[in-house]
């Protein structure tokens, strides 16, 4: 038995040896860069043993006796080796070094992030962190304006709220043809509708401007129609805002700039002002952070005119000298004897004045290994003043010389209201990758007129009116599920979801002196002598008010008159959608993917679409990538709803012009059709090149899009004896909205675009320095294919229905290329920034042939230098634009011009017209 005992003791030790040794040979640990876990990294043994990290970033391996080291590798960081020894208690950690972030792309993908010369479409990734650092500009669609060739966005000027919200395009399409995502969910867009004359007229886009560059990492531009992968909008392209995940480092700087240019008043103008704050705090031990980042800005206007050559004072302006007055311009004889002189009576034409701040978050805390809780979303406020057209005395109708003997500059006065916020679940089900998320936002923005007054009430008008305001609220549900089997072929990703979208929008009436009529009255009869007996009566349709030269005073507050109760809207929508994408790697070299989307609208419809693509890796060097998909975009709420009355400068011309609904009586009075929605078909190829140090994509496209939807022309009623009864009742109806033409949102044409897209990237060290190049551009052309779709009704107005000035907007009011040169070089503390930006010619809009004109093409020059005053403290001093170059000026006496108000056009704008920006920042890193 003894024996027995000791035997079976021995066979207990080497049993209880063995499994301690199998303890020993199972290794975990955290692969992370900057403190912030990375999931997906692959981690792998000299003898083929390899795992992938979770969620948290966190791996374990059992290995074999031929283990020796280990070696992590993950898209866009450096790989590492290190040796078994190395561990310490079964535990070995990695702290990998990230490659340049415009490396790799998370857009356009559901499988594992890839570089962007491997993806199958082209892709920009912008490094705005490190970007801000060196340039001048401190807005967003500034910014990319500069540094992304197929990106367009100008500073508006005199056009109601757009002044405070500036279009951006992608590839000469519209702005609300880009759909924007921020850390790849889906963001709302803004409340106003862009109505004046600008580029993108009749669309509604996204606010770029709301979002603090302090609180991005990267911008990643997926330059191709993505509808199918990411549903409505998205047919020129997405824009995907990575919001920045650093801890345990605190960043601010303040930037201080104007113009110091030779049209500014003073010599140096709009002045502006920026400080940013960007820190973020881990949570927990497992990867867990918050980043906060928070902005505040301070921005005064800009004029860049010079004098009013129109018409400022009228004999009915001096009645004791013009007993008999005729309307004869005394303009001249009047400034002299005043000792004013025409540039006393100029608006301010340029940059609205803005004061604003913001706050956003971006936030992860890990549940356990497979799972982690996230949110992130922010708050931003904006208050805005921007100048509309001057008032002249001799405008009687529209004055009330008690009140403003020389006339005066109505201010529009915004406040704009912007908040977001994002929170999803995501980890394992099984081998499956989830993710469950919930994205609200909401936009609001009220109106004030200030500096103004209501005509038709006379001397007893107020100067202060509360206009109303817009709202718009989206929120957005996902469920994404994806697999990558890494087994089948040489790897294929598997991903579906569904999507619930809700929208709500609303137009909020104003004050009732904002926008009534108290020159109308209602005819109830005649007394005994035969004279009319009159109620007073803000919808009456008799005039009581005449000015001096017999016309009816003007009503509503002068330059945006308020929303009227029947122009109150409260309209909500939803929609569902479910999506299936699968890419297929044949081989290493060989990519295809597809994804097929469904959607269905509770106002309009249901919709399929699809997109195949696919990249070939030629050699080590040379990749091959090609697209096709369709894609749609659905009439916004905005554009099914929006009614209002508003001030237009049409041909140097004021006038109020009414927007109706297409279920209006004007529009089923011409004709115009419920609203559906666009649809697209697109195509793209072409090549990538990795050549070391020089790295190049050359992109070519072609986009078709069907029933684009368009703003239209001003249609105008009549009430002459001979006018038809449809002209009549159009009348009768534009009077009752203190309008004298109507417009309407129509499918009214079809598209076609075509563009190319070239990029070159080169890295080089130069002496004891490093030098980054950069050549990039875009060569775009759209046109018009078609007849207009126009109804029977209105047969002979089809040049009405889309005019010449449209149709300018569409095809050449922003630069159709746009080429950037840009060097960047370090050296020590010191660092240089050099850029050049060729912006190609465009077109002013207007419908008069006569005055059509071509402005050329420009070079803008931006140089910075930087110097790194301490380790954690650097300052930056430059210019945008620093040979203070300006556009083509308009030619005397074209409607353009506009009686003096623009020295340069505003309907066709390449970078603007305020001239050079002088600026300095300092930047704090701690």
């Amino acid at each position: 038995m003894k024996q027995i005992y000791q035997l079976t003791t021995f066979l207990f030790l080497i049993v209880l040896s063995a499994n301690l040794n199998a303890q020993t040979k199972t290794l975990k640990g955290y692969v992370r860069s900057n403190n912030a876990h990375i999931a997906g990294a692959t981690v792998r043994t000299n003898d083929g043993i390899s795992k992938t990290t979770n969620a948290q970033g966190e791996y374990s391996l059992e290995l074999s006796d031929k283990s020796q080291s280990i070696t992590v590798s993950f898209v866009g960081y450096t790989s590492l080796t290190k040796h078994i020894s190395e561990a310490i208690n079964n535990t070995l950690d990695f702290d990998l070094e990230s490659k340049s972030l415009d490396e790799v792309v998370v857009i356009g993908s559901r499988a594992v992030p890839r570089t962007n010369l491997e993806s199958t479409a082209p892709v920009d990734v912008i490094d705005i962190k490190n970007l801000t650092k060196d340039v001048a500009q401190v807005s967003l669609n500034q910014l990319l304006n500069y540094v992304a060739p197929s990106f367009n966005s100008n500073t508006q000027v005199i056009s109601d709220g757009t002044d405070h919200i500036d279009p951006a395009s992608l590839r000469g399409l519209g702005p609300d043809q880009v759909l924007v995502l921020i850390n790849g969910k889906r963001r709302h867009t803004t409340s106003v509708v862009n109505i004046n004359g600008t580029f993108g007229k009749g669309s509604v886009g996204t606010d770029l401007n709301a979002i603090p560059t302090a609180a991005i990492k990267r911008i990643e531009i997926l330059r191709d129609g993505a509808a199918a992968q990411y549903g409505s909008d998205a047919i020129a392209g997405v824009i995907n805002i990575i919001l920045e995940d650093n801890v345990q480092e605190l960043r601010a700087s303040a930037t201080y700039g104007g113009y110091a240019s030779k049209n500014a008043e003073d010599k140096f103008d709009g002045q502006t002002v920026q400080a940013n704050l960007n820190f973020g705090l881990p949570l927990g031990n497992q990867g867990g952070y918050i980043n906060f980042s928070g902005s505040y800005d301070f921005r005064e206007p800009t004029n860049r005119q010079k004098e009013f050559t129109g018409v400022i004072f009228s004999d009915y302006n001096n009645p004791t000298e013009y007993p008999n007055p005729t309307g004869a311009n005394i303009t001249d004889a009047e400034l002299a004897k005043r000792g004013l002189t025409r540039g006393d009576f100029v608006s301010r034409i340029g940059q609205a004045q803005t004061r604003g701040g913001a706050l956003f978050f971006n936030s992860v805390i890990p549940l356990n290994e497979h799972a982690e809780v996230y949110a992130f979303g922010g708050l931003n406020y904006r208050n805005g003043e921007s100048a509309a057209f001057r008032r002249q005395p001799a405008q009687l109708t529209q004055n009330i010389s008690e009140i403003y003997p020389l006339g005066f500059l109505p201010l529009i006065v915004t406040d704009n209201y912007d908040q977001s916020f994002a929170t999803g679940i995501k980890g394992k089900i099984g081998e499956w990758n989830a993710d469950f998320s919930n994205s609200f936002g909401r936009n609001s923005i009220d109106f004030k007129t200030e500096n103004t007054l209501n005509a038709s009430l006379l001397k007893a008008s107020p100067t202060s009116f509360d206009d109303g305001g817009y709202r718009f609220a989206q929120n957005t549900t996902n469920f994404d599920i994806n697999r990558f089997f890494e087994n089948s072929l040489a790897g294929i990703n598997v991903a579906f979801g569904l999507e619930h979208r809700y929208e709500n929008y609303k137009i909020v009436a104003g004050e009732e002196a904002s926008y009534a009529d108290y020159g109308k009255a209602l005819r109830v009869g005649t007394d005994a002598n035969g004279n009319a007996i009159l109620i007073p009566n803000i919808n009456g349709n008799v005039q009581t008010r005449f000015a001096a030269n017999g016309s009816p005073y003007a009503s509503g507050a002068q330059a945006f008159g308020g929303f009227r109760p029947d122009n109150a809207v409260n309209e909500s929508r939803s929609s569902v959608a479910a999506y299936g994408d699968v890419e297929v790697n044949f081989s290493p070299s060989f990519l295809v993917t597809g994804a097929l989307r469904f959607e269905n609208y509770s106002d309009f419809g249901s919709t399929l679409n699809w997109k195949l693509a696919t990249r070939y890796k030629i050699d080590e060097r040379f990749n091959f990538r090609a697209a096709a998909s369709t894609g749609f975009r659905a009439a916004s709420l905005h554009q099914r709803y929006f009614n209002a009355t508003s001030s237009l400068f049409v041909e140097g011309q004021i006038i109020n012009s009414g927007t109706f609904t297409n279920d209006s009586r004007p529009a089923q009075l011409l004709g115009i059709p419920s609203l559906k929605q666009e649809t697209s078909h697109s195509y793209s190829a072409g090549l990538t090149g990795n050549f070391g140090k020089l790295k190049a994509t050359v992109d070519g496209y072609y986009i078709r899009i069907d029933d684009r939807i368009v703003y239209t022309g001003n249609f105008s009623g009549s009430n002459a004896a001979a006018a038809s009864e449809q002209d009549k009742e159009i009348y009768a109806l534009l009077q009752t909205a203190n309008a004298s033409s109507a417009r309407f949102f129509a499918n009214a044409i079809d598209t076609e675009t075509k563009g190319l897209d070239v990029v070159f990237t080169y890295n080089e060290n130069i002496g004891k320095g490093t030098l980054r190049t950069d050549l990039s551009g875009t060569f775009v052309k759209t046109n018009i294919l078609g007849d207009i779709k126009a109804s029977e009704k209105l047969s002979g107005k089809e040049s009405i229905y889309f005019d010449q000035a449209s149709r300018i907007y569409l095809e050449s009011a922003v630069p159709r290329q746009k080429i950037n040169l840009s060097f960047n070089y370090t050296v020590d503390k010191f660092n240089v920034f050099l850029r050049n930006v060729y912006f190609g010619e465009v077109e002013g809009a207007t419908n008069v042939d006569a005055d059509r004109q071509t402005f050329g093409s420009k070079v803008v020059t931006d140089l910075s230098l930087g110097y790194q005053l301490t380790k954690n403290l650097k300052w930056t001093i430059g210019a945008n634009n620093l040979f203070d170059v300006y556009p083509d000026k308009v030619r005397d006496g074209s409607s353009l011009q506009g009686a003096g108000y623009f020295l340069y056009s505003r309907t066709g704008q390449q970078f603007g017209f305020n001239g050079r920006f002088a600026f300095t920042r300092l930047a704090l890193t701690l």
